[in-house]
């Protein structure tokens, strides 16, 4: 078993804050595995599709009152009757208990989960492979992982799977988006998840999108938000804070994962131009993984001088990232647009191959040229 090291430590840490993590994270991410990962002495580990655990815990009070063990894992709790119910116990009667529940969309969203236990939870998002957990899965070269994806058994096999992506999208759709959103239509809802994936990165315009798939504007905005309560896709919104010119509504829709990315274009190798898209997704996940996913934001304005993404920090202070294939050569036109516009923050530029952080000075800018590994900590 893979020890995703920096996962492990997120759960013990955001359990001194709230009694229950909900896990989230797609179909097959790792979310049981993570759970597994979990010293065996100190867990009771609940397969929540067994008959018999729906049984052993329809009366949560004397269930817990049996529990000797500090932690229980609900894994796919959502397959439980009545699964809010039996979360909201452990906390209110229970709160020397640490609860660890695992479903595959944020816990609001399913339709049994009326109660969203707030204050008595914290969620953690399970991400593809990261960067930095590379070295833990053999070290492939960073082009496989691109291709390939994130998710652990498709990027540890011995050769690539082309059903593989197919399946997973049939699975995901009856699993995640029919069983718990009561979706019927199979063909457009794939469809603009399709087209979602090959335009990954790309600002979002849903009045093409619903045109493109047939459906109308309605349907076609339920059936993104679906997806991105599925975690399939994450809407990055713009920065602006009252400046001049300054793109200020449309999102970029990032899907989750360059595998599924790369399936959806038809690519099976990469060339050069190919690989700076797909890397600033890996930036966006390792930046998802470590800040407030909800402050991290890309920058643009009516010149379409972008940066990819910006997280503020404090009053007036704002962080710059800028993701590149290369280390050759960093361009700072939009940087020092943004710059002129918010001259407080650091201004970070993300790069593949770096073995510690480097300060550099660029028409007079001063940029830090890191790897995701150094954001980690």
């Amino acid at each position: 078993m893979i020890d995703r090291e920096f996962w492990r430590q997120r759960l013990q840490r955001v359990w001194t804050h709230a009694p229950i993590v909900w896990l989230a994270g797609v179909r097959r991410i790792g979310k049981t595995t993570l759970a597994r990962s979990l010293p065996a002495e100190d867990c009771l580990f609940l397969n929540c599709d067994s008959p018999r655990v729906a049984q052993s815990v329809a009366d949560p009070e004397f269930f817990y009152s049996q529990v000797r063990r500090p932690i229980v894992v609900f894994d796919e709790i959502h397959q439980l009757p009545d699964p809010a119910r039996v979360l909201k116990i452990a906390a209110d009667e229970f709160p020397k208990l640490k609860v660890l529940a695992t479903g595959s969309s944020t816990l609001a969203a399913a339709r049994k989960f009326r109660d969203a236990l707030t204050g008595r939870k914290r969620t953690v998002s399970l991400r593809p492979v990261l960067h930095s957990e590379l070295v833990a899965f053999g070290n492939p070269p960073l082009e496989h992982r691109l291709v390939r994806g994130g998710l652990p058994s498709i990027l540890l096999a011995d050769r690539s799977d082309p059903e593989f992506y197919s399946e997973w999208l049939d699975s995901h759709f009856a699993r995640d988006v029919q069983e718990l959103f009561g979706v019927a239509k199979r063909a457009s809802y794939l469809a603009l998840l399709q087209i979602l994936l090959r335009q990954s990165g790309g600002l979002l315009d849903v009045t093409r999108l619903a045109r493109d798939t047939g459906l109308s504007r309605p349907t076609a905005m339920h059936y993104l938000e679906v997806a991105e309560t599925t975690l399939t896709v994450r809407l990055v919104r713009p920065y602006h804070a009252g400046k001049a010119r300054e793109w200020t509504h449309q999102p970029k829709a990032y899907t989750f994962d360059t595998g599924f990315i790369c399936h959806a274009r038809g690519w099976d190798h990469l060339r050069p131009e190919d690989c700076g898209g797909l890397w600033e997704h890996l930036v966006l996940d390792t930046l998802l993984s470590v800040e407030d996913p909800a402050r991290v934001r890309f920058w643009r304005d009516h010149q379409q001088r972008e940066v990819d993404f910006v997280v503020p920090r404090m009053r007036e202070v704002v962080d710059a990232y800028e993701c590149k294939w290369s280390a050759l050569q960093p361009e700072t036109r939009n940087l020092r647009a943004f710059r002129a516009a918010y001259p407080a923050g650091r201004n970070f530029v993300v790069v593949p191959q770096l073995a510690d952080p480097t300060p550099l000075e660029l028409d007079g800018l001063r940029i830090e040229l890191v790897s995701p590994i150094h954001l980690m900590g």
